[in-house]
């Protein structure tokens, strides 16, 4: 045995070579152990104020790559790759493990069309092969315009769409090519990004809409079973939004779309649902079929003029994580498809409305486009994608306070919260074993950089739990429910002083929830 021990020291001062490979070897599994299996400790030592939860911890959650879940409310932005803002390369290997199908991106009419009338598709290529080999699925946007004819439009966030008869008919070979080319691949189609970004006054509803009936018409000429979405609002404006969806009425085309996106940046995630209300009640008076999908949507990790939307708050990786769990919940509590930008921070370049490093990944990066680690953030909304997939179903007949004296039929769900301060709760059961869990975190103000939390009881009515656990999603981590902190009555269910803060805690069945 002390020969062999000898043997393998000598191998390694012998041979060079043979100690890089073990190393490369040992550093490879690790690596891979951290993206895919993020010890509960390490997230912790993240969180500046580390969370202190009364009760047992019993594990952390088993998160799931996008292979293991079959469908879900999330869609990841992997937006700008098309102005090399980002690069695809860099953060691939993270992608699948995140458990997050579908991408949104753009496909880059200049980027692939140089010369006129020749594609180069080999960039666009390698990252829809890509994505594809993963199982995860690609949502493409045809924009934005070309410079290189008349008219074309532009390719920044602000730009005009084509305009010309000449840019319009290369617009219509452009978006004919790039589905034909794509369309056993891709399934979901988008037009025009935030058409009615800033001040830009060439975009006009009526001419959007024609824009985006024209595109409809060309994809679904080549694949008509595409499902396009229409409209990409870059901020809820009631009055274009009417225009748009009355111009596409009145020429008898909704039937072309399957959603219509907006993108809302509010500071605070949960005070903009009554706007987005109003917004379905405008489309709903031309197509209460047409779902409303929230395209694109994020916070900062850290503040800062020129950083884009949101950027004048002091935000840190925290209340990052905060925002976009709960905005993503708070999406899926409204059957709001939710799309959050984006994969890793983009480097805009020095002119235009944002100028400097935009933050909003939940992959850090750096000026040389580098994937430099996971935030915060990236295992935050690992732990939502965990656990809400389409196995689990919204409890739509929910109320706050209830009597408790009286009977209520099997069909309607209520519940009382020991406070008077604004908490959000969304509650869900399992489509096959009825078991349920429901979603909690106090939602009156934007996501702060601490966790302070303040324990409410809470009855639920028609609930069904066995073992009820608690976990917090931020940090992944699961916990007991003590038996003196719940009990029953009939078809009453009270847990008594759970721990509630800005970011999104569960009451779940045990058996909803993977544990390791």
């Amino acid at each position: 045995m002390k020969l062999e021990r000898m043997n393998i020291i000598g191998r390694f001062i012998l041979n060079p070579s043979f100690c890089i490979k073990v190393f490369g070897l040992l550093f490879f599994l690790y690596a891979s152990a951290g993206l895919n299996a993020q010890q509960p400790d390490t997230l912790l030592a993240r969180v500046r104020d580390e969370l202190k939860m009364p009760f047992n911890r019993i594990g952390v959650i088993q998160t799931r790559s996008a292979n293991e879940i079959k469908s879900s409310n999330w869609i990841l932005g992997c937006e700008t790759l098309d102005r090399d803002m980002a690069d695809y390369e860099q953060y691939k290997k993270y992608l699948s493990p995140l458990g997050i199908k579908r991408l949104r991106m753009q496909a880059g009419w200049a980027k692939t069309e140089k010369i006129k009338g020749v594609y180069d598709w080999a960039w666009l290529d390698k990252i829809i092969n890509d994505a594809y080999s993963q199982g995860l699925e690609v949502w493409l946007e045809t924009s934005y315009g070309n410079p290189i004819y008349e008219g074309g439009g532009g390719t920044n966030l602000s730009a005009g769409i084509p305009s010309s008869s000449i840019a319009l008919q290369a617009w219509d070979k452009w978006v004919f090519a790039l589905v034909s080319r794509y369309n056993n691949k891709v399934k979901e189609w988008e037009i025009w990004n935030e058409p009615n970004f800033g001040d830009n006054e060439i975009n006009s509803a009526e001419k959007v809409a024609a824009l985006n009936i024209r595109t409809a018409e060309i994809i679904k000429r080549v694949q008509p079973e595409a499902r396009i979405s229409g409209l990409a609002m870059g901020h809820i404006d009631l009055d274009y939004a009417d225009t748009f969806f009355k111009v596409i009425f009145k020429r008898g085309k909704m039937n072309l779309f399957d959603n219509m996106t907006y993108h809302d940046y509010v500071y605070n995630p949960d005070a903009n649902y009554h706007h987005v209300a109003a917004l379905r009640s405008v489309l709903d008076k031309y197509a209460p079929n047409v779902k409303l999908r929230q395209g694109e949507n994020g916070s900062p990790s850290f503040g800062g003029s020129g950083r884009g939307a949101l950027g004048d708050y002091n935000w840190t990786e925290i209340s990052q994580a905060k925002w976009n769990i709960r905005r993503m919940l708070g999406d899926l509590g409204h059957d709001i498809e939710c799309s959050i930008l984006g994969v890793i921070d983009m480097n805009y370049p020095k002119t235009g409305p944002i100028t400097k490093l935009n933050v909003k990944g939940i992959i850090e990066s750096d000026s040389t486009k580098r994937a430099v680690r996971p935030k915060l953030a990236y295992y935050a909304m690992q732990h939502v994608a965990a656990v809400f997939d389409h196995s689990l179903r919204r409890l739509k007949n929910i109320h706050p306070t209830f009597n408790t004296n009286r009977k209520y039929d099997s069909t309607t769900h209520f519940y009382n919260k020991s406070t008077d301060r604004s908490v959000s709760v969304y509650g869900y059961e399992h489509v096959v074993s009825k078991k349920q869990l429901y979603a909690i975190w106090s939602d009156e103000y934007i996501p702060v950089n601490g966790n302070n939390p303040r324990n409410i009881s809470f009855t639920f009515l028609n609930g069904s739990f066995e073992t009820p656990v608690l976990v917090d999603l931020l940090t992944g981590q699961v916990f007991e429910v003590p038996a003196e902190k719940w009990s029953k009555k009939d078809n009453k269910y009270t847990f008594r002083d759970i721990p509630v803060y800005d970011s999104p805690v569960l009451i779940a069945d045990k058996s909803l929830i993977g544990i390791r």
